[in-house]
């Protein structure tokens, strides 16, 4: 792996983790279905904006138009949607860890449903991961965490786990960043509708959710789904899913150092344990 491949992955890593406290910032003064629309509105229209300015087509084959639409729905629509609901009663630390779980869940479908074979080292892994997860699950819920931000968090990652399986369909055929505006606009029409239906179009301006949903929209919306395009590919959608065993680490120390998240010990611990089990998990598909 050369190095440009991994300043890529770290950045993507810090960019994505850091979405969960720039969101738990924007739901406090925003309705979370709403905002997030027009974030992907905005980041849509700038992608696009900047793939006609490189001279990209938007002519798609079937096949990126079909893992387009996917994308756009079950990420940016469902994962995203749903961990922003979530996020009104879920700290951004509880919420990066169970996104964070995602590459054990494709780990886990791959190897039941689609036959995958999983090595030791990836077996190992998986289970000592999902067993991390149950100790952050068991000491939260014994602290009486909202059971169903946590409900909409797990449904989230689910959908997520299925995104990226169509990533290979979408990365492929060039056209990569008219790609990426067009999910984003896939996904910010879905929530539009959600939005309209279920909440009040009501917004309490400051300057932190100026902030943050600048940032929100730039960094993590834009700038973060380009590069893992990039980086898968550049290395391929294996070796680059490595970089999510750095995400429960980023996400929480971000959200310790800007919001004042507590962790405790067993948080902690599994915050380690997590870690470390995504990295097996992704070593051992590369052994592979």
């Amino acid at each position: 792996m050369d190095f440009r491949s991994l300043i890529l992955g770290l950045s993507f890593a810090l960019f994505w983790s850091s979405a969960f406290t720039s969101a738990r910032v924007i739901v406090e003064y925003a309705p979370p279905l709403l905002s997030l629309s027009l974030r992907f509105f905005v980041s849509g229209l700038l992608g696009l904006l900047i793939a006609w300015a490189l001279g990209q087509s938007f002519r798609l084959s079937r096949e990126q138009w079909r893992a387009t639409i996917v994308f756009g729905i079950c990420q940016n629509a469902l994962y995203l949607g749903l961990f922003f609901v979530a996020m009104q009663t879920v700290e951004a630390s509880l919420a990066a860890i169970i996104a964070s779980s995602m590459p054990l869940i494709v780990g886990l479908f791959g190897w039941l449903f689609l036959k995958q074979r999983l090595p030791l080292l990836g077996l190992v892994g998986l289970v000592a991961g999902l067993g991390g997860v149950a100790v952050i699950m068991g000491t939260r819920l014994s602290g009486g965490v909202d059971l169903a931000g946590i409900a909409y968090c797990v449904i989230g990652v689910l959908a997520l786990s299925i995104a990226t399986l169509s990533v290979r369909g979408a990365s492929s055929g060039g056209n990569l960043i008219t790609v990426v505006g067009l999910q984003m606009l896939v996904g910010g029409a879905c929530l539009l509708v959600a939005g309209l239906i279920l909440e009040e179009p009501t917004f309490t301006p400051s300057w932190q959710l100026g902030v943050a949903f600048v940032y929100t929209t730039l960094v993590p919306g834009l700038t973060a789904t380009i590069i893992w395009f990039v980086l898968v590919g550049r290395i391929g959608a294996v070796k680059a899913a490595t970089y999510h065993f750095l995400n429960p680490f980023f996400g929480v120390a971000i959200a310790a150092v800007l919001l004042g998240e507590k962790m405790g010990f067993y948080d902690i611990l599994g915050v380690v344990i997590i870690t470390f089990s995504i990295l097996a998990v992704q070593l051992s598909k590369q052994q592979n």
